[in-house]
């Protein structure tokens, strides 16, 4: 017997019907989520961007596989045996390691993938037509943020694979389970950073009538925070706050900690912090440590679990911006008139 005529024998009409609805709905959830992935494939700006990444990725890598042995013979660095997370961290001082340049870059994927998700359907006229469909209306914001996560995540896990795929072949090291966890950790860390501004992208392509002006403002947000945010925090401190040299060891403590907290606003020294640490297991702390504290310390790498700790706060307090924008995007988006 075909299972469907089974279903309907032992169901309830009501029943029936509600499971029919759930299968339209995520058919039409599908289909919106490839048409999503496929414009984004097939935009230009998004070849771009991909190459942009790509090619600081290749040029990172060849510059850490040129430095590679003499930092991993030097038996003073603690980190000295894992090679892999040289390879991300290791550079001959031309150009910076690829998760500085990841700190810089990838914001420009996620704004670059959200800038115009909704403004643009609402320009060409296309939303209109959508919506008349018989789509949930949160389902388009669902697909566009999706499928843009997709795309991240799949072109990030792509890199590590062919960065672990390169260093086995040249090197033949065999890579430690310690190193494979830190490698994931750092990979799921960068998505959700570009998923912070993948989202907040959205939610001011939602804001804006324009998709100029959204790409403006969130292009605006980028630079403030990359750039000048920690420049107007150090000068606003210093003009306010005495000369450290004149403070007590603790009073410094005390100052450095105000610094660190003010400056872990900006979402790229979360990423930062939270990238470094996990990719430098002899990092014991993100903040000043007394001779006290250092006292008795051994200088060996730390376990991932306790790197994890350590990171722990910056990482909740970027799935927290991300959680937050889209929450806001979505709200807005439910809200809006379309019609209009």
């Amino acid at each position: 017997m075909n299972l469907t005529i089974f279903i309907k024998n032992i169901l309830k009409p009501a029943q029936v019907k509600e499971i029919t609805k759930k299968q339209s709905e995520a058919g039409a959830f599908a289909v919106m989520l490839s048409k999503e992935i496929t414009d984004h494939i097939r935009s230009w700006r998004f070849v771009v961007l991909i190459a942009l990444i790509v090619l600081t990725f290749i040029a990172a890598m060849y510059s850490s596989l040129s430095n590679i042995m003499p930092i991993t013979g030097n038996s003073h660095d603690p980190d000295h045996n894992l090679l892999y997370l040289k390879l991300l961290t290791v550079t001959d001082n031309s150009i910076p390691p690829f998760h500085i340049f990841l700190s810089f870059l990838a914001p420009l994927l996620g704004i670059g993938l959200g800038f115009d998700a909704i403004n643009s359907e609402k320009n060409n006229g296309t939303l209109i037509r959508l919506m008349a469909q018989p789509v949930y209306r949160d389902n388009l914001l669902l697909a566009k943020f999706s499928s843009a996560l997709l795309i991240i995540s799949s072109l990030f896990i792509v890199l590590a694979l062919l960065m672990i795929g390169a260093g086995l072949i040249l090197t033949g090291v065999r890579m430690e389970p310690d190193e494979l966890f830190r490698i994931g950790g750092f990979v799921f860390i960068t998505i959700t950073y570009v998923a912070f501004w993948l989202s907040l992208s959205m939610m001011l392509s939602i804001v804006f009538r324009q998709t100029a002006t959204s790409a403006i403002t969130a292009i605006g947000l980028w630079l403030f925070f990359t750039i000048f945010y920690q420049i107007i925090v150090n000068l606003f401190l210093r003009s306010l706050l005495p000369d450290t040299s004149q403070l007590t060891q603790e009073q410094a403590i005390s100052y450095n900690d105000m610094v660190l907290n003010i400056l872990r606003i900006s979402p790229n020294q979360l990423y930062t912090d939270s990238v470094t640490t996990l990719l430098m297991p002899s990092v014991r702390s993100l903040g000043p440590l007394t001779m006290e504290q250092m006292a008795g310390a051994i200088p060996s790498p730390l376990p991932f679990t306790q790197s994890l700790m350590i990171v722990w706060p910056q990482f909740s307090g970027l799935l927290a911006c991300m959680t937050c924008c889209f929450a806001l995007a979505y709200c807005l988006f439910m809200r809006r008139e379309v019609r209009s």
